[in-house]
C-alpha cells in the first residue's frame, strides 16, 4: 500500500481531481451517471488514497494537464539539482532583476561620463552586460528545458 494514501486530501486537491473527471467525461470516457458518481465521491473524499482510487482506470495522459496531487514526500523526491522546482522561478526572477539592476546602472554611469566629458565614450558597460546576459540565457533556457522534460515523464 502506498504510504501517502492516508493524506489527508485538500479542497486544492479535490477540485484538481474534479476537474480531470471532467475532462475525462467531455472526451466520452465516462457516461454522466459515473461522472456525475465520482465528482460526488471527488468532493467527499479525505484522503489522497481516495481520490486516486477514481481516476485508476484512466489513461494518465490526460490527467497530466490538470496536475493531480502529489504526497509531500514525493514532491521532496521530484526537486532534483541546483533548480529544484519550489524556488527556480523565483531565483530565476532575481537573478534576472539583478542583471538588469546592474546593467542600467551601468549604462546610466556611461550616459553621465559621456554627457560630462561631451564626447562618445567607447561603450564599456557592454562588457558587463553582454556576458552576464548570455549566461543568464543559457540558464534559463537549460531550466525551461528541464520543466519540459520533467512534465513529459
Amino acid at each position: 500500500m502506498d504510504p501517502s494514501a492516508g493524506t489527508r486530501a485538500s479542497d486544492r486537491d479535490r477540485d484538481r481531481v474534479a476537474q480531470a473527471l471532467r475532462g475525462h467525461y467531455e472526451q466520452g470516457r465516462l457516461d454522466y451517471q459515473e461522472f456525475d458518481e465520482r465528482v460526488q465521491q471527488a468532493f467527499t473524499a479525505k484522503t489522497l488514497g481516495e481520490l486516486r482510487e477514481l481516476t485508476l482506470d484512466l489513461p494518465e495522459e490526460d490527467l497530466r494537464q490538470y496536475r493531480l496531487p502529489v504526497p509531500a514526500e514525493q514532491r521532496g523526491r521530484a526537486v532534483t539539482g541546483l533548480w529544484g522546482d519550489s524556488w527556480q522561478s523565483t531565483a530565476l526572477r532575481t537573478a534576472w532583476f539583478m542583471w538588469g539592476g546592474v546593467s542600467a546602472l551601468n549604462l546610466v554611469i556611461w550616459g553621465i561620463i559621456s554627457a560630462s566629458t561631451g564626447g562618445f565614450l567607447y561603450p564599456w558597460w557592454l562588457w558587463v552586460a553582454g556576458p552576464w546576459g548570455v549566461v543568464m540565457l543559457v540558464v534559463t533556457v537549460a531550466v525551461i528545458g528541464t520543466r519540459k522534460d520533467e512534465h513529459n515523464l
